[in-house]
């Protein structure tokens, strides 16, 4: 490029030296200039270098990934305080003790023997959605015209003495166990300023003649019947508060809780399957539109607070299982092992496909009726110990239940060539579906018997024809809100981990959104929780996990786990990379050389002066 320079001045010399100076001067062209150098070509590099620093920010925001605040510091506390402190579920316990002419002991005393006791026994339960040592107990003695009760605070209830006689309980003990549920239903009632949402578990103890018979209702009450001790009576009622009324007659080893079968997102699909192994035999169908709005409406309406169910049936033909069987002479039938279920479903042939709104996160649980062909009818369930199965059925824990049904007269129908379509009866879906909630109550970690098994004796446990009892609603209510909290803590922790560990990835408002939510369902939960109201805990509970899972897993973040600035840098430097460096590098060479063109300046300036 040629040179560039502005004109100047030469030095001015006087007349008696000029001579002299000139000829003592001797101007280099390498070290020194005449003209000052020119700002044309610099001004030039430096405004082309200076559009490059101004297009950084515009490249910079076009590659910007868009992230939504998160509430970082609500994530860890409440993951903190779910870890640190477990849910508090405050249970307030009555005992009223009637028919006794004299007893050795005060309310008062009587009331610390029994706290004594439930310490105990909750010291030994760990079970998530227990009452713990969160619990309030009073204690009533009726005794003829006597009335004597513990000290309660206003936010507890106080008994009304005289609205339990001893003469009226007897009177609905002749007329059936059920009978005297609903009368105790109507003669406890509940109480609007319990700690525990108005609901209060009591026990009756009523002194008499017989052997001791302990019952627990449908309702949150039981009685206890008998000649029975102080101190007997006091420990059958603080199992009865502990292990049933607390944990819900849970026992260690039983289904845990992420095995619970309700899907991420609060809902069960119950797909009820009815499989002709083959319909060359037989052909059997079902009434199941009757079944759903008679006998399975109410188990739905009862689990509603817990997870939204919804209910599909189908007919299958051809459905043979993979286990074989063998021919017993005595039970004159066909017989297969426990052993055998595992091979007993035979997935290749059983296609128990539901619709596709069952997919997703929800849970779906399969129940067969399976009906077995004429060459293996009727087909018995031998347990290990060598009896006969009762139910003739089994659970798989997370997939559902199986029911062998045999078709009465089969063994008649197998000689006989002339095959119809039959419909089974409603007394029969009656007995099938009482057997399915069995293995429903099962699954959620319930026994199906109706006897409890105790330290302190065997207690009788009445049935509920929605499948199940008020207070075992209460403890599954507040065992999900413990599990749901705990679940969806943890989704959230590793959300909050994982966005704070990759700085690229996107962040739409949809999710910032369902955290928003997700936290303060959680928050309404444990307030819910403390308050105990366990049914609204539980609904709340099952929202804020369900917005935490579906803000994990959404599918806006699934692609770009591991976007990476290294990714970025990798897929923008071939373009924009050489031609930065050229600009770059011209830009330091031209203000290099402008700087060694003034020093020439500079030296030729003051060369004279020297001189």
């Amino acid at each position: 490029m040629a040179e560039i320079s502005e004109p100047s001045k030469p030095p001015q010399l006087d007349s008696g030296s000029s001579e002299a100076g000139l000829s003592q001067f001797a101007f280099d062209p390498k070290t020194m200039r005449k003209t000052k150098p020119g700002f044309k070509r610099l001004i030039l590099t430096i405004s082309v270098f200076s559009s490059f620093l101004l297009g950084l920010p515009f490249l910079w925001k076009s590659v910007e990934i868009y992230r939504a605040p998160l509430p970082f510091r609500d994530i860890d506390a409440l993951s903190s305080h779910i870890e640190s402190s477990p849910l508090q579920f405050p249970c307030t316990f009555r005992v009223i003790f009637i028919g006794f002419d004299s007893m050795a002991s005060t309310a008062e005393q009587l009331k610390s023997s029994l706290f004594h006791e439930m310490t105990k026994l909750s010291s030994k339960s760990s079970l998530c959605g227990s009452c713990n040592n969160n619990f309030a107990i009073s204690v009533v003695i009726e005794s003829g015209s006597d009335c004597s009760q513990t000290r309660t605070d206003a936010s507890s209830c106080s008994w009304r003495c005289g609205a339990l006689s001893a003469s009226n309980f007897a009177a609905s003990l002749e007329n059936g166990l059920h009978s005297t549920d609903d009368f105790l239903e109507v003669a406890l009632g509940g109480c609007s300023r319990s700690a525990s949402g108005g609901k209060v578990y009591s026990v009756v103890v009523m002194n008499g003649d017989e052997n001791v018979e302990a019952t627990i209702g449908k309702y949150r009450h039981g009685w206890i019947v008998g000649r029975v001790s102080e101190a007997e009576a006091i420990l059958k009622v603080a199992e009865t508060f502990v292990k049933l009324f607390g944990n819900g007659g849970r026992e260690d080893g039983l289904i845990p809780g992420e095995f619970m079968p309700v899907g991420a997102d609060g809902k069960i699909f119950l797909s009820f399957n009815l499989l002709n192994a083959d319909p060359d035999d037989w052909i059997y169908d079902w009434d199941f539109q009757t079944v759903d709005e008679v006998l399975l409406k109410p188990l739905i309406e009862e689990l509603a607070p817990v997870a939204n169910i919804s209910v599909e049936s189908q007919v299958l033909y051809h459905t043979p299982t993979s286990s074989f069987s063998y021919w017993d002479d005595e039970q004159e039938s066909y017989i297969f092992n426990t052993k055998d279920l595992p091979f007993f479903v035979n997935s290749n042939e059983w296609h128990l496909d539901t619709s596709i709104a069952a997919g997703g996160r929800s849970k779906i649980l399969h129940f067969v009726v399976y009906i077995p062909s004429a060459r293996e009818c009727p087909l018995l369930l031998q347990l290990p110990d060598g009896q006969i199965s009762e139910t003739n059925g089994f659970i798989s824990p997370t997939w559902g239940g199986v029911i062998v049904w045999n078709p009465k007269g089969c063994l008649k129908d197998r000689e006989s060539k002339q095959h119809h379509r039959h419909m089974i009866s409603y007394p029969e879906l009656e007995k099938i579906v009482e057997v399915f909630l069995g293995q429903f109550r099962q699954l959620f970690g319930l026994k199906s018997n109706p006897q409890h098994g105790g330290v302190s004796g065997t207690f009788n446990i009445l049935t509920s024809q929605k499948g199940f009892t008020e207070w075992e609603m209460d403890f599954l209510s507040r065992q999900h809100s413990c599990f749901n909290l705990h679940s969806c803590a943890s989704s959230l922790g590793s959300l909050s981990k994982l966005v704070q560990s990759l700085p690229r990835m996107i962040i739409i408002d949809e999710i910032g959104k369902q955290v928003k939510y997700s936290l303060e369902a959680a928050n309404l939960a444990q307030k819910n929780a403390s308050a105990g109201v366990f049914d609204a805990a539980a609904i709340s509970s099952r929202q804020a996990r369900s917005l935490a899972e579906d803000a994990f897993f959404h599918p806006s973040i699934m692609s770009v786990s591991y976007f990476s600035f290294e990714h970025c840098f990798a897929v923008y430097s071939p373009f924009f990379l050489p031609v930065a460096l050229h600009v770059i590098l011209a830009a330091l060479r031209e203000w290099k050389r402008y700087k060694q063109e003034h020093k020439k300046y500079l030296a030729f300036l003051a060369e004279p002066k020297q001189s």
